[in-house]
Formats: C-alpha cells, sequence, structure tokens
C-alpha cells in the first residue's frame, strides 16, 4: 500500500522539473514562429506574451536567457489562476506539474472550461488523466490523426501527458 498524499493545490508549486518539462516540451526559438497552422506567435519556450501583457508579433528575437524569465513570469500568473481554479482539491506533485504543463500550452481560459478541471473537482482522478485525450485538435484538425505532419507533436505530447498521469495512479 502507498503512503504518497496528495497535497491541497493551494499548497504546491511547480517543481524544477515541472519547469524543465514545459520548456523541454515547447522547445527554443530564437526568432518567433507560428508553431501549428491557425496558432499565434509564439517566442522562446512556446511564449505567446510578454510580462505586460504584450503579444509576441513574428520578428520578435528572444535570448535564451530572456526566454525563461519570460516563460517563468507567464507561468507564475498561470499558476496563480490554476491554484485558485480548484479549491480545496489535493493532487500528488506530479498530477499538478502535469496539469500545469497542459495549462501553459492550451492555456487558463481552456483549462477553466476544461473536462480534467471537473473530473478533478469531483475528485475522479483517474477520469481527469483521460480527459487529457480529448484534446487532441490544433485549428480544427485531429491531430492524433496517424502519420499526421501538421501537428503532431500536440498528440505526442497529450499521450506522455497521459502516461504520467496514470502512473500517478498507482
Amino acid at each position: 500500500m502507498s503512503t504518497r498524499m496528495r497535497i491541497f493545490v493551494a499548497a504546491l508549486t511547480l517543481s524544477a522539473a515541472g519547469f524543465i518539462g514545459i520548456v523541454s516540451d515547447e522547445s527554443y526559438t530564437s526568432a518567433a514562429i507560428i508553431p501549428t497552422k491557425g496558432d499565434v506567435p509564439t517566442v522562446g519556450f512556446g511564449s505567446t506574451v510578454y510580462e505586460d501583457g504584450r503579444p509576441v508579433k513574428m520578428g520578435d528575437t528572444i535570448t535564451p536567457v530572456r526566454a525563461l524569465v519570460v516563460a517563468s513570469a507567464h507561468i507564475d500568473k498561470d499558476e496563480a489562476r490554476f491554484r485558485a481554479s480548484l479549491p480545496d482539491v489535493e493532487l500528488f506533485q506530479e498530477e499538478y506539474d502535469l496539469y500545469l504543463n497542459w495549462v501553459y500550452q492550451f492555456g487558463i481560459g481552456n483549462w477553466r472550461k476544461s473536462s480534467m478541471r471537473r473530473e478533478l473537482l469531483a475528485g475522479h482522478y483517474p477520469a481527469a488523466c483521460h480527459a487529457l485525450l480529448e484534446y487532441k485538435k490544433s485549428a480544427g484538425y485531429d491531430c492524433s490523426t496517424p502519420g499526421n505532419k501538421i501537428c503532431a507533436g500536440v498528440w505526442t505530447r497529450q499521450l506522455k501527458r497521459h502516461a504520467k498521469c496514470m502512473a500517478a495512479q498507482a
């Protein structure tokens, strides 16, 4: 029997491993790009906005160190909203990290409407893990389509999150 205990979300913070996971998953770009069709410009480690709220524009450039600062500021803002969205919910650290990774990719607005959040609020942890697999589209395209070259990374990332989430349930 496991002695691990979930901790109230209000007491958790993104781990160093979670932060490294986000920036590794996003990959670094020194110049703004549109990562998938229909997406907005991103720079650095997938940042769509700067600390002051200005959106990234095509033509923007950034250094690796500056990109880490911008990503950290973005995550800090999202993290406070994420914690507030899960009152009285308890998570394992790895669950917290992977859902915050999802928020960084899909946005806090999408998180608030998500089936993962609804399942966590209801205390249905495995169902929340399975709900990750519902988010497989980019610009209306099903990224889980075998052999797709449009947004395969979106689906690969969801499969990775789902596997980590299910492993945490054991």
